[in-house]
């Protein structure tokens, strides 16, 4: 395996542990507008994912470093062609990490209420935004002979890209609901078993269209088998969603997250960003990625660092992995 191949693949394993994780954690972000009914069980909420949340955006920090290292030609066109989604994305995180911090500081309802609406916001929009993104890169956007981005922003806007936003909102939404019967207990567990068996389903129906869309496009018979993957995964962990073994239907939740994402990263390659003007224009692993000696030297760091990294992470899973309830949350003090 040549070190750009290996590069494509461990980006492509940051990328999906990235949307595995922070995918759930958009999901508890969406659910706090339907899943809780009053203020307590939205800290119930907020609270099952209080100890991890700021750990399952690092993982972003590194996927988009490592390819601004391995494949700066691909980082430069993508950032630059993404602008928008990206800014939004970002500011997206930023309101929402301080609504995280913030919005217990004061007891007014008002200040409260306007954090609640801001983590709502702020997770359904990176939801939507990333599918789209990424859905974009499958198809191909407007890249011209110099290997820039020549399209505008409407561009992205295509009935692809859209249906594939419109999944990973529903899919994390999905995962969200099962970690959330996974770490609550009281009623608060059984509705999100009931949000998780409907949106469930509906990701089921997107999914078939999308990733059959994606797979009829630009797939191969490895990208197939993550397609058959994803789709089993998904039917799987809405049966143990149904028979209560909310442990077994995260993993399984998580396990069709990782595989959509597989089966779009097994779709693009080898191209890291095709051009739908002219396939010749389009980037490849092999003509965007850095200096050999660069890889070299970040392979040397990367291999000991990410498994290290990973078991910390476990590690911290493993320790708040206590179910919660409102009987957990203390009384709002009074003055």
């Amino acid at each position: 395996m040549h070190l750009h191949d290996f590069w494509f693949l461990l980006i492509a394993v940051l990328w999906t542990g990235y949307f595995f994780l922070e995918g759930f954690d958009f999901g508890i972000g969406v659910l706090t507008k339907g899943l809780a009914k009053d203020r307590t069980e939205r800290r119930v909420l907020i609270n099952t994912i209080g100890p991890v949340w700021d750990g399952n955006e690092v993982w972003l920090i590194t996927a988009a470093g490592a390819t601004f290292a391995a494949f700066p030609d691909w980082y430069a066109t993508l950032f630059s062609g993404f602008y928008l989604p990206f800014l939004a994305i970002l500011v997206c995180l930023i309101v929402r990490g301080v609504a995280f911090e913030y919005r217990h500081k004061r007891t007014g309802e008002r200040w409260q209420l306007n954090w609640e609406h801001a983590i709502f916001w702020c997770s359904l929009l990176p939801a939507f935004l990333w599918g789209l993104t990424f859905a974009n890169l499958v198809r191909g956007v407007p890249i011209g002979s110099d290997k820039n981005f020549s399209g505008s922003v409407t561009d992205l806007l295509n009935p692809y890209a859209l249906l594939g936003g419109l999944l990973t909102l529903v899919l994390f939404t999905f995962h969200g609901a099962v970690f959330a019967a996974l770490k609550t207990e009281g009623p608060i567990r059984h509705r999100a078993r009931s949000y998780a068996t409907v949106l469930g389903m509906t990701a089921g129906v997107l999914a078939v269209a999308f990733l059959g869309w994606t797979q009829a496009e630009s797939g191969n018979g490895r990208s197939l088998a993550a397609l058959i993957v994803a789709l089993v995964a998904l039917g799987a962990a809405l049966v143990m969603n149904h028979a209560g073994r909310e442990g077994w239907a995260f993993a399984l939740s998580g396990v069709t997250v990782a595989a959509a994402f597989a089966l779009v990263f097994l779709a693009l390659f080898p191209d890291v960003m095709p051009s739908s003007a002219n396939p010749a224009w389009s980037l490849t692993v092999a003509d965007a990625a850095s200096s050999p000696y660069t890889l070299k030297i970040m392979t040397w760091v990367a291999v000991p660092m990410t498994p290290l990294i990973i078991g910390y992470q476990a590690w911290t899973y493993w320790v708040f992995r206590k179910r919660i309830g409102t009987q957990h949350i203390p009384a709002p003090a009074t003055h």
